[in-house]
């Protein structure tokens, strides 16, 4: 596997790729004056056109919900892709070949993803159309013994791949794709057969729609192939562990609901769908591990914590609660809460519905528990709790559980129902659990979670007495080539601890070297700072301006300065007595009239180029 992308061709693709260009593939843009384009934001639900692009810096920016970024991380968030996934799709569009850091040689060849993307989309409607022919009978009883009549087929495409072997190859190669790329996109082997033969298939796709492969099911007793599910093999597009089957149908639902429904199969992704759970994916041929849950929060986005939830459909033998443990180990790569919803039964969603209807799939979503109640529970369950020796190590088995939990404010709760569970006494049980939990310092995010950004501890853009400070620094993230080599302000003239911040980053990004805005932005971070920088750099200027007209509002924000220092020495002045303590009175007097002469000067700088 390749490594790290080199950062001058990450620098390469940035310059290329047209931001205007790759954001109208989403939504329709339309000229906001200025040099910059508006457009409904695809990130939140909006009537007014709120979503900013402004091409000459190749940046957008959100003014309602606060996304931002560039045209590497519009990418990364519309279609839910990784870092170095957005840069590979965006250098197949612009033509630049990738090399990696490690040394591992040129990355894939420009424009190979998109032919395998155009070949996986060919094959996906080849293979949909051959559902209704007669070689697919058996494909169509397996879906009718489901309860998935035509419609439900049509709707999560699902399609049949004929026993003949050849058949796909060659339909393929009539339409001018080469055998190479189907080789590579796990279409055709090697010796000319197709991948899939005599298999009922669903594409699997990105959040964009984009197939990135198949998974197919054994249906005939001839199949030379035991296993009952295959997949496609790993390519430039298709890694089991970064896809979830459902999520291109999920997807808006996850975003505006909060909330994923994680369940075993293809099969019960249709069940859940059908039966109004449209939050609901499964994993492809791999168990659920660590870069599905990344996937899953980059969809839900940094919530507020604990305002989102993850559910788990497991069964409830022993194989299930194995898997929730270990879903349970992966639970801090979530920022929302994780459940787990067991059918006593043990009929999976798709037998669920079938038996008793779309409203049992509902309510088996409904009856989710906490993933850490789940686990506690059958962690005490292999104790004799009977025994005061089962008790205490039943206790020390699970406080560390308890301890986890990232939401302080649960703890307490749990410690208390852990007692209960216990049948010991409650402040046992809470120093087990704190023992626990202060053992485990070096753990990031076992405890507090950060939530999202809060707007409103950003500074107001209407505040009137900050407006200086704020079209100083817009002038300066849009314009610095204007203020010279001595910019000749400092932090100490901005009062807002936001605009103090941004302004120090820019001084950091001063003697580095590359993009201006990216610079700032590398140093800012994605957090607040980073928020406030992407805004100002894309919030429109008052005016086009030239050097006359920064120094005037340079000579403004330092004017405002002056202002403060003069009230504050005349604050001391007047707490001094010139009798008692004459020679600090007669220097700060003589500071408060060079003060005033600065004043005056400044004044005058500040109308030299606008009117304010």
């Amino acid at each position: 596997m390749a490594g790290r992308i080199r950062d001058e061709d990450v620098a390469e693709v940035r310059a290329r790729a047209r931001i205007d260009e790759v954001v109208s593939g989403y939504l329709t843009l339309k000229n906001a004056g200025g040099g910059s384009l508006k457009g409904l934001c695809p990130f939140h639900s909006e009537k007014t056109p709120s979503f900013q692009v402004t091409p000459s810096r190749g940046l957008y920016y959100c003014f309602g919900c606060g996304e931002g970024g560039d045209v590497i991380t519009f990418l990364q968030k519309v279609d839910n892709l990784s870092f170095a996934e957005a840069v590979e799709q965006l250098a197949d569009r612009v033509g630049v070949q990738l090399r990696y850091a490690d040394g591992s040689g040129p990355g894939t060849e420009p424009g190979l993803r998109t032919q395998i993307l155009e070949a996986n989309a060919a094959a996906a409607e080849y293979f949909a159309e051959q559902l209704t022919g007669a070689d697919a009978l058996p494909g169509r009883q397996f879906l009718d013994q489901r309860g998935f009549d035509r419609s439900a087929a049509e709707h999560f495409s699902i399609g049949w791949a004929p026993q003949g072997g050849k058949q796909l190859g060659k339909v393929l190669r009539e339409r001018g794709f080469r055998p190479e790329v189907l080789v590579r996109a796990g279409l055709v082997r090697e010796n000319g057969w197709d991948f899939f033969q005599g298999r009922l298939l669903w594409p699997i796709r990105d959040s964009g729609r984009h197939v990135l492969g198949f998974g197919a099911r054994r249906i005939l007793d001839e199949d030379r192939i035991p296993a009952k599910y295959i997949n496609t093999p790993e390519t430039p597009v298709y890694k089991k562990s970064h896809v979830l089957y459902g999520l291109d149908l999920a997807r808006q639902q996850i975003g505006k609901k909060a909330q994923a429904v994680v369940v075993e199969g293809y099969t019960d992704v249709m069940a859940a769908h059908l039966s109004g759970v449209d939050t609901a994916v499964a994993s492809c041929g791999t168990a659920f591990g660590a870069d599905h849950a990344k996937l899953l929060q980059r969809l839900m986005g940094n919530h507020d914590a604990f305002h989102g939830e993850v559910i788990f459909t497991f069964d409830g033998d022993a194989a299930g609660q194995a898997a929730a443990i270990k879903v349970f180990n992966l639970d801090r790569t979530f920022i929302t809460q994780t459940y787990v919803a067991v059918e006593p039964t043990g009929l999976d969603p798709c037998d669920l519905r079938l038996q008793s209807g779309p409203e049992a799939v509902r309510e088996l979503v409904g009856r989710r528990v906490p993933l850490y109640r789940f686990v506690m529970r059958n962690v005490l369950d292999s104790y004799d709790l009977d025994r005061a020796d089962g008790r205490l190590a039943a206790l020390r088995a699970a406080a560390p559980l308890v301890g986890s939990i990232r939401d302080a404010s649960l703890v307490d709760a749990y410690v208390r129902e852990l007692s209960g569970m216990l049948g010991m006494d409650l402040d046992t049980v809470r120093a087990a659990v704190h023992r626990a939990r202060s053992s485990r310092p070096g753990e990031d995010a076992a405890v507090v979670v950060e939530p999202k950004p809060d707007r409103t501890q950003l500074p107001d853009p209407d505040d009137r007495e900050l407006e200086v400070e704020r079209d100083t620094l817009k002038l300066l993230l849009q314009r610095p080539q204007l203020f010279g080599a001595d910019w000749e302000i400092s932090a100490e003239d901005f009062t807002h601890p936001g605009y103090r911040a941004l302004y120090a980053a820019t001084e950091q990004a001063r003697d580095a070297e590359g993009d201006w805005t990216q610079r700032v932005l590398a140093i800012c971070g994605h957090g607040l700072l980073g928020q406030l920088a992407m805004e100002l750099s894309v919030e429109p200027l008052l005016h086009e301006p030239d050097a006359a007209y920064v120094d005037a509002y340079r000579a403004k924000l330092q004017l405002l300065t002056c202002v403060r220092r003069i009230g504050d020495l005349k604050s001391k002045l007047q707490r001094t007595n010139p009798v008692e303590n004459q020679s600090d009175y007669n220097r700060q007097f003589g500071e408060l009239l060079s003060l005033e002469r600065t004043r005056k000067q400044l004044q005058a700088r500040s109308l030299g180029g606008i009117t304010l």
